[in-house]
């Protein structure tokens, strides 16, 4: 068996139906194209639009101002003082000298009497006032005097007592001193010591204020001092001085 005889007589089932559907689709498009040609060769709605605009105003140069010239500055004018009139002005008549009349003479008035004021009456409220102020200004001074003299009297019984504690307390130490060195200074000159104290009486300083001019002598004095340490207590307590000015002379005696 040859190849052509069996493809011929073989048969396809989907043949017939493809046919159709195919025809179907070719008269759809059919139908497609005379309705879409219709509808396009519709007449179309014209509008007509008129278009103008109005010819543009021709320009008008305006004309240029003319250049102005300023006038050439002029001087100002001096001003005119005007001069003043000189008026004349006549002198006034004289006037006429005044009558000088005589002043009456006054006439002596009588004198008059000075009358005394009335003497008054002694107020003796008022003497009585003054006689105490009187007796009260001799009451103050009386005890002024009293009070002056109660001072001087303690300022002598003090110095009294400063000086007879400076005197056991020269001869204190003068008997401490060198007869030998005090004897052998020519004439008698003075030794001034300052010497400090403590309040037991005991020598905290010795401070030489005046030379005897005699080295010697100053010196053995000064030892003297020291030696003597502490020194004698004043009989009252308030006499107590811590500094105290001693002098010494070499010819000098105990009392």
């Amino acid at each position: 068996m040859s190849a052509a005889a069996v493809f011929e007589e073989r048969s396809e089932p989907g043949r017939l139906a493809s046919a159709l559907l195919a025809a179907a689709m070719h008269v759809l498009l059919f139908l497609v194209l005379l309705f879409g040609v219709r509808w396009q060769n519709r007449p179309a709605d014209t509008v007509n639009v008129e278009l103008w605009e109005p010819a543009p105003a021709p320009v008008v140069e305006a004309p240029r101002p003319a250049p102005v010239v300023e006038p050439p500055p002029q001087p100002n004018p001096e001003p005119v003082i005007a001069k003043p009139e000189i008026v004349e002005q006549k002198a006034p008549p004289p006037k006429p000298a005044p009558k000088i009349e005589p002043k009456p003479a006054p006439k002596p008035e009588p004198p008059k009497a000075v009358a005394k004021p009335p003497k008054e009456p002694a107020r003796p409220h008022d003497e009585a006032a003054q006689r105490q102020i009187r007796e009260q200004l001799l009451r103050e001074q009386a005890a002024l005097a009293i009070d002056r003299e109660q001072r001087q009297m303690a300022d002598a019984a003090h110095n009294s007592a400063l000086t007879t504690w400076m005197g056991k307390i020269q001869t204190h130490i003068r008997n401490r001193i060198n007869k030998n060195i005090a004897d052998a200074v020519p004439g008698n000159p003075s030794s001034v010591f300052v010497v400090t104290l403590l309040p037991n009486c005991e020598v905290l300083k010795i401070t030489l204020q005046k030379t005897s001019g005699n080295k010697a002598y100053d010196d053995e004095v000064e030892r003297a001092i020291l030696r003597a340490s502490p020194l004698p207590r004043p009989d009252k307590a308030e006499v107590f001085d811590r500094e105290l000015r001693l002098t010494f002379r070499p010819k000098d005696k105990d009392i």
